[in-house]
């Protein structure tokens, strides 16, 4: 398997368990590289990813509520909410991911982990948002939330 989207993988399970739990992220990602240790390259794309995501959490949701009006974030499925905030982040530039690898890598999350409508779900979403913009951009991270490390 790649090992960006191994890493993606293990992205997706820690922020469902992060989005469901009052875990800390550092002990998160540790017991799942722990259980499917990744070389250095991946656990720093991982880390990148969750990190992206904890840090920029308000914004990303944001965008989902922007470009999914229908469902409350709040209402969407734990996996699909956390595989758009995966592949939002994605979609701002900062991993160097092109656009159309991050929503063909969500949608493939989708199929494995969520419902049979997430994939067509997921799928708009992203679409709506990359045709609206050519990349996404975030408002500053809030101070609080800082670089998951060791």
């Amino acid at each position: 398997m790649q090992l960006r989207r191994q890493a993606r993988i293990l992205a997706l399970q820690a922020l469902y368990e992060l989005d469901t739990t009052s875990h800390q992220a550092g002990d998160v990602i540790a017991y799942r590289l722990e259980d499917t240790p990744l070389p250095v390259e991946g656990e720093t794309y991982l880390r990148q990813l969750i990190s992206g995501v904890l840090q920029h959490v308000a914004n990303l949701d944001g965008l989902i509520q922007h470009f999914a009006p229908a469902w409350p974030v709040s209402q969407i499925a734990v996996v699909d909410r956390n595989i758009l905030r995966l592949a939002l982040f994605e979609l701002t530039g900062a991993t160097g991911t092109p656009p159309k690898v991050a929503i063909n890598e969500a949608v493939d999350l989708a199929k494995i982990f969520g419902s049979d409508n997430s994939p067509r779900f997921v799928n708009g979403v992203l679409g709506s948002a990359l045709g609206v913009h050519d990349h996404i951009e975030l408002r500053p991270a809030t101070p609080a939330a800082d670089t998951i490390k060791d």
